[in-house]
Order: C-alpha cells, then structure tokens, then sequence
C-alpha cells in the first residue's frame, strides 16, 4: 500500500545508515509505520509483533541468510510482501522473482518506482 497511504513496512538490515535512509524513503512513499531489526532473529520478532505489509531483508545479515529470511517471512499467515536489498546487485540473479525467488533491488535503487512498485499490493 505504499503511495496508497496505510503500509506498514518492516525493515531488516544491520547497516545503521541505510535503516534510517531507507526509513525515510519508505515514509516519503506514504509508509505509516516503519519498523526496523538489525538481524534476523529480531526481525521475525519484530514481524510477529507488527505484521507489517511488506518487509525489505538485506541478504547479508550477521546471524542468518536474508535470502532465506526473507522466504520465510513472506510464508508468515498474512503473506507480506518481501523483497531483498543488498550492496550487490548480482545478488538479483541468485534469487530471481517469478521463479519462486523473492524480488531484489540494489540498495542504491532504493528510492526507485521499482522499490515502490514491488512494495505496493499485487
């Protein structure tokens, strides 16, 4: 529901300056509620207790795979929207969407019509 007012968005990354950029790019697209971990044990805690909308997982986070985390977290009951950032975009063709991979934006696209659009309900 980012752009149509509502979203509640839950990010999970453990870089302290990209949690806040991408905290006010998702705010400025119309987010309510931005909630962020710093790994992944704490952001399934976090996804329990919010249930966000949409979740963005850095792939490399300290205590486990984004990519899997983030599979996970889009298997929850209410089925957020997921999608995988990271510092290296090849990692778009380790976990392609469409082929039962998750989405993937570069971090430095994070203020794209991409980010919006995979974040906005199908």
């Amino acid at each position: 529901m980012i752009g149509a007012m509502g979203a509640s968005v839950l990010v999970v990354d453990d870089d302290p300056a990209f949690l806040e950029l991408a905290t006010a790019v998702l705010r400025g697209m119309g987010a309510e509620q931005v909630t962020v971990a710093s790994d992944a044990a704490s952001g399934m805690v976090a996804a329990e207790a919010s249930r966000p909308d949409a979740v963005l997982v850095d792939v490399g986070l300290p205590d486990r795979n984004g990519i899997e985390l983030g599979k996970e977290l889009a298997s929850l009951p209410w089925r957020p929207r997921v999608v995988l950032t990271s510092t290296d975009d090849s990692i778009g063709a380790i976990a392609p969407a469409g082929r039962g991979g998750l989405p993937f934006v570069p971090k430095e696209q994070v203020t794209s019509d991409t980010m919006r659009r995979l974040l906005r309900p199908a």
